[in-house]
């Protein structure tokens, strides 16, 4: 119910407190229509007193918005629901929140005034203007804002984009903007937040303004309003000045250096120098399939003196057997289900869908439509598992749309998204396209879900919105209602929908994804989350392998290629003068530790052992085990996702103390190191002479020749023949712990 306009008085007084706004920078200002009053009926909830509400935080999740509200008052978060925030505030607490009679008596000013006892402190001061904003709001009555006012179309900041000096700040201002053409300054009202707090920062002291950081980078500062967002951007390039030439005489091997090479100019940064060809060589093979090259593979690429033998490496590595394992190994991080819930027999037929995928090279549109729309047997059909795993409709909507969109819509499932455009009704609208999956057979019955388990589509099937609890019709994200009839499959549509040229978010995320995979740092982190407030480092590059990818069908191995055969993917991993604060526009290569599976193979490889894997044939390697639940104390050191987690589990490339003790001191490791069968002993027996086996060593660890110091060192080390057997072994275990072998380089 609506409150009517105020008194003549009030108005008097409403008129007075602008004036004091206007004088102080603060709420009203700048409209479009000159003498045009934002709306008649004064200051009220949804117009005046909600973006309060969330400019001092009343509303967010650590404080009254989070699900149970704090000490008995509960607010929506971020004020997603308007009528729930008004009835909290006027409704209930018998009437002490906010007293009309006696404004400055309630308790909605004591306490935001640190008057009495208040949990979150003080936030305003008596007679500042946010405080008779809101004394005013209470002292009228406490009206809504009526029906017929302007609405909010959009949120703009000035200026789009900024370049600051370290330490440097600026003034940020935020204006809304409404239907009738009026603009608001609501910069005084307005949250801030930084995506980077190393670059810049909004300053606690005065809204809007943004304090650039001590070194060179960029970060992204989103302002939010009323549930709408806009974002600047805020560069502070490397001092001093940099010839054009330098920047003109950059290699470009195709379009991804020249993008990588104009993002460095306009931070004023130079690139690092290209890696040798034995890092470049290691570099590749780990990138690409996952294991380190045999000597003999180094000495014949080392030997190759053909001008175009990167790239004739990038095409052998892609048509390797490993690479189907390796890249599956990846997937089954973000599909694979625990087989104590899903099943032994379901999680072992999945994980040969994923490999059989990648042999084929199957193109990722249709790797996604066949996961999207997947029916059958959990026994039979592999992508079908994927539904078995999440036979909930909301949880499965979750997943698809961060996996194969890059975006993470769970926040709105409960709640307008507080860093995106997505609300409930885009949840639910796009749950609704898995209502219709029907399921027969024996269930989940974790521990034990043994069973078979048909899915398939159903001619009726029905979700009901979370908050509301009306029907739901599907409804792609951004776009209307989709009316399916009961012989078609809505999945069906979805993935038409996914996977059109049209959509700009599918193409975008796997591109973002593999990107990462290959040089240790997304365009986007996380990688699948992609937003306005969580911008690419590079939007362009991005854009530009999205855009490829389609143009060449979603060919994976074709933007494996792309990214691998540039010359920014060759790049030193070591700062160069003008870079030593990048760690994200990749004008150096970035040092990543190996997967848990990729270094163990790299273990047994260089020590010629293999790993005996429960379910697993002999001789089998760490990246072909088809379940985490097979026992590997290396494999969870090195940070195996846990059994008992959900997909899609995300790993983290940190080294911790437990994993450099484990490589120390590991009884499994050290009796590796010893069986007679293994290399150190072979070595060590054979008529190599000590500067030809340091050279082999070396090349099973490393990768590479050693340096003129370090074979000097390491035949120092080494006595003769006859005794040598202990160090050789002593030396092989130097070496496996070291950061040059445990990391790509």
């Amino acid at each position: 119910m609506f409150i009517p306009r105020p008194s003549i008085r009030f108005a008097f007084s409403l008129a007075v407190a602008i004036g004091v706004f206007v004088s102080r920078g603060a709420v009203f200002a700048e409209p479009a229509k000159e003498g045009q009053a934002l709306h008649p009926a004064g200051v009220t909830f949804e117009l005046d007193i909600q973006p309060l509400l969330t400019r001092h935080g009343c509303n967010s999740g650590p404080c009254h918005g989070k699900s149970r509200g704090q000490n008995g008052f509960a607010l929506s978060l971020l004020g997603f629901d308007s009528d729930f925030d008004f009835s909290a505030l006027v409704g209930e607490g018998r009437g002490r929140r906010q007293f009309t009679a006696s404004p400055e008596s309630s308790l909605l000013l004591r306490k935001a005034t640190g008057q009495v006892p208040h949990g979150g402190g003080k936030r305003i001061e008596v007679g500042s203007p946010h405080y008779e904003l809101l004394r005013q709001w209470v002292e009228s009555g406490s009206p809504r804002t009526p029906a017929d006012a302007p609405q909010l179309v959009k949120v703009v900041c000035e200026p789009l984009t900024q370049i600051l000096a370290p330490n440097q700040s600026f003034q940020l201002r935020v204006f809304a903007e409404y239907s009738n053409g009026t603009r608001r300054d609501v910069t005084d009202v307005a949250a801030f937040q930084s995506n980077d707090r190393t670059y810049a920062f909004p300053s606690m002291d005065q809204a809007g303004l943004i304090v650039a950081g001590p070194i060179p980078g960029e970060a992204a500062i989103m302002a939010r309003y009323m549930n709408n967002i806009t974002v600047s951007r805020v560069m502070i390039p490397q001092a001093g000045e940099v010839p054009e030439a330098a920047y003109a005489s950059l290699p470009r091997l195709n379009p991804v250096d020249d993008l990588v090479w104009k993002k460095l100019k306009l931070l004023g940064m130079l690139p690092s120098h290209p890696t040798n060809d034995a890092t470049f060589h290691r570099r590749a093979y780990l990138r690409i399939i996952g294991r380190q090259p045999t000597p003999d593979e180094t000495r014949a690429y080392l030997a190759d003196s053909s001008t175009g033998k990167r790239e004739a490496l990038i095409d052998r590595l892609l048509e390797r057997p490993e690479y189907a394992d390796f890249w599956a190994n990846k997937w089954a991080d973000l599909l694979r289900p625990n087989p104590y819930r899903a099943g032994m027999k379901a999680v072992w037929n999945l994980d040969a869908w994923l490999r059989d995928a990648f042999r084929r090279n199957l193109p990722y549109d249709q790797f996604v439509r066949e996961i999207v729309t997947a029916q059958g047997s959990s026994w039979r059909h592999g992508a079908a598992v994927v539904f078995r795993d999440r036979p909930d409709t909301v949880e499965i909507a979750s997943s698809v749309s961060q996996l194969f969109l890059g975006i993470r819509l769970e926040c709105a499932k409960c709640h307008h998204h507080p860093f995106e455009v997505w609300s409930q009704d885009d949840f639910f609208g796009f749950a609704a396209f898995f209502s219709r999956i029907g399921h027969k057979g024996q269930g989940l019955s974790p521990p034990i879900s043994g069973g078979e388990e048909m899915i398939f589509s159903t001619p009726t099937g029905q979700l009901n919105h979370g908050r509301t609890g009306t029907p739901v019709s599907p409804r792609t994200l951004g776009g209307t209602d989709v009316t399916i009839s009961p012989d078609d499959d809505p999945r069906v549509v979805l993935a038409h929908w996914m996977t059109s040229p049209e959509n700009p978010h599918f193409a975008k995320v796997m591109a973002s994804r593999v990107w990462a995979e290959l040089m240790s740092q997304g365009l986007v982190d996380p990688v699948d989350d992609i937003r306005a407030t969580n911008p690419a480092s590079n939007e362009q590059l991005l854009d530009y392998l999205a855009a490829d990818f389609r143009e060449h069908k979603y060919d994976i191995k074709h933007l494996i290629r792309r990214i691998m055969t540039s010359y920014v993917a060759g790049l030193s991993s070591v700062p160069a003068n003008r870079n030593l604060s990048d760690t994200r526009n990749f004008s150096r290569y970035y040092r990543q530790r190996l997967r848990a599976e990729v270094l163990l193979d790299a273990v047994n490889d260089a020590l010629g052992t293999e790993e005996e894997f429960a379910a697993m044939a002999p001789g089998s390697r760490a990246t072909q085990v088809w379940t985490y639940r097979t026992s590997s104390l290396f494999l969870d050191t090195f940070g195996r996702p846990d059994a008992n987690q959900d997909p899609p589990c995300e790993r983290t490339s940190d080294t911790t103390t437990p994993q450099i003790l484990h490589l120390m001191n590991s009884p499994a490791l050290n009796q590796k190191l010893s069986v007679d069968s293994a290399r150190p002993a072979q070595l060590a027996a054979s008529d190599l002479s000590n500067e030809q086996l340091v050279d082999e060593i070396y090349l099973w660890i490393y990768c590479r020749l050693p340096t003129t110091s370090e074979k000097q060192t390491a035949v120092e080390f080494l006595p003769g023949k006859p005794e040598r057997r202990r160090a050789v072994e002593d030396l092989f275990w130097v070496l496996m712990n070291t950061p040059e072998f445990t990391f790509v380089d």
